[in-house]
């Protein structure tokens, strides 16, 4: 018999642990803080997202791991690799470009700050612990942890319809989405016998034949879950009225650190514990990401700028369609030599992704500091008011459409691409081919429109009261991390590739 008494390596679990202690700071901080003083949280609150950040840098070193069985085979709930720094990275820089993008809009909006700041965080701590989760259970909680203040945080603007109304058409789906992923992973337990990602892997290799229907249940079901966190088709019918009804921050950080948190949780539980089913979940991501690069695609270029419709509403549909791509790599790990390498491509894209998905958010936080519905009209124009916010925006949209400038997100697809094709997956490359193609055209039309002349007494009417309206600092700052970040990596993409090639898990 081992010893039970496990000593903690602090120092591994520091960047969800800071997060977490950062938004317990601030809960109570709220309560004795006058209402003057109350931007004073949102300070706190970045600091301690630089803080979790800053956190990571003695982590690069090597792997480590706690939480381990101390009893025959070795096996951690928690592992701080390499996979999870890079996704760990990934999570609270989106989380802290948010939280720039938030401070003028709490004001704004008048949200109630403490609230907002402490349920921000929390999401954020349960986002940064996924990537490291490595048994059943803590993925379970460190998903429900990155979910529940989210559904608070999307219907936080009391007195408004369409955000409560946003709030519990997301509550209400992720619960269900969460109940048949319970189902599946209690499948899993009862014919395996273990939580812990490794030891499933080995007990599915020889799995009872009376209990091999109960685990391919088990497998297919635990997928469903982390399908719906990544808004994949048919799980993805929340997304658009989500978005229009949350703040817009919370809809940036949705469609960036919640994409994050689902396809980190697809890969460990398709790479690390059901490598031994790969027959069972390959086929079925891979019809997924067939069907949500269409669906995400076509519904897009149904938001037509002529028509009056939301461009956050296209964002949703845009990042319905990039989730497609993202999944394409994970259906070809089921098919390679070397799913590690597979991944690496997800990860690559995610990180692209991230950068300009939320600059291209923080260039809608501006505009509808003027253009409240911030419609897509309400574009037209833009390069003669703003001219830099005007430009940083066509960039970002040429980086999600695949298009030089935008380097990083040509290369992006190819390595995605490419994934596919060494999988032997020639038909999903051709589906995604013929998807990039129909999204140049909504890309390219909202770019456009940055640059046609304004006409009418309204828009004279917004040129002018753009004219006055000073960019918020955090505001400025989150868009020019954002295009930094987007340049950068278009002139020096390896700083990303690099996870492509080389084997992450």
């Amino acid at each position: 018999m081992g010893s039970l008494v496990q000593s903690v390596d602090w120092l591994a679990i520091a960047p969800p642990t800071v997060t977490a202690v950062v938004a317990l700071v601030v809960l109570v901080a709220d309560l004795f803080v006058p209402e003057h003083r109350k931007p004073l949280l949102g300070g706190i609150a970045i600091g301690g997202l630089v803080l979790a950040g800053l956190s990571l840098l003695p982590l690069l070193d090597g792997d480590r791991s706690t939480f381990c069985l101390t009893t025959g085979t070795r096996a951690c709930s928690y592992t701080a690799d390499h996979f999870t720094l890079v996704v760990q990275f990934l999570v609270l820089g989106g989380a802290l470009l948010t939280a720039l993008l938030s401070v003028s809009d709490i004001t704004d909006s008048e949200l109630p700050s403490g609230e907002y700041w402490f349920l921000l965080l929390s999401s954020a701590a349960g986002a940064a612990l996924l990537p490291a989760a490595r048994d059943l259970a803590t993925l379970v909680v460190a998903l429900e942890v990155a979910s529940l203040p989210a559904f608070a945080l999307v219907g936080l603007r009391r007195g408004d319809r369409r955000s409560s109304e946003a709030a519990l058409k997301f509550f209400l789906s992720s619960v269900t989405a969460t109940a048949v992923m319970l189902l599946g992973v209690s499948f899993v337990y009862a014919s395996t016998g273990t939580l812990h990602l490794t030891q499933v892997a080995d007990a599915l290799t020889q799995v009872d034949p009376r209990l091999d229907v109960l685990a391919q249940a088990g497998v297919a079901l635990t997928l469903v879950g982390f399908a719906f966190k990544t808004a994949a088709v048919p799980f993805h019918f929340w997304v658009p009225d989500t978005y229009v009804g949350a703040p817009l921050p919370i809809a940036a950080y949705l469609s960036v650190v919640g994409k994050a948190v689902g396809f980190t949780g697809l890969i460990l539980v398709t790479v690390v514990a059901f490598p031994a089913y790969a027959d069972v979940w390959g086929p079925v991501l891979a019809v997924l990401a067939a069907l949500t690069m269409t669906v995400g695609n076509a519904a897009a270029l149904r938001q037509r700028p002529d028509r009056a419709h939301s461009a956050v509403r296209l964002l949703a549909w845009s990042s319905v369609g990039q989730a497609g791509y993202l999944l394409v790599p994970i259906a070809a790990a089921a098919y390679a030599d070397d799913p590690g390498h597979a991944i690496g491509s997800t990860v690559a894209y995610a990180l692209m992704y991230a950068a300009v998905n939320l600059g291209a958010f923080a260039v809608a936080g501006l505009v509808a500091r003027t253009s409240p519905a911030n419609r897509i009209t309400d574009y037209r124009g833009l390069y003669a008011r703003r001219p830099l916010a005007a430009l940083a925006l066509g960039f970002f949209l040429l980086c999600l459409a695949g298009l030089p400038p935008g380097v990083i997100g040509l290369f992006a697809k190819v390595t995605v691409f490419s994934a596919a094709v060494d999988a032997g997956l020639g038909w999903l490359a051709v589906v995604m081919a013929v998807n990039v193609v129909i999204a140049l055209y909504y890309y390219l039309q909202w770019t456009a429109m940055l640059f046609r002349p304004a006409e009418g007494a309204e828009a004279a009417a917004v040129a002018a009261g753009e004219k006055h309206a000073r960019v918020p600092l955090p505001l400025a700052t989150a868009m020019t991390l954002a295009a930094v970040l987007g340049i950068a990596l278009s002139g020096a993409p390896q700083l990303v590739l690099r996870f492509a090639s080389g084997a992450l898990l």
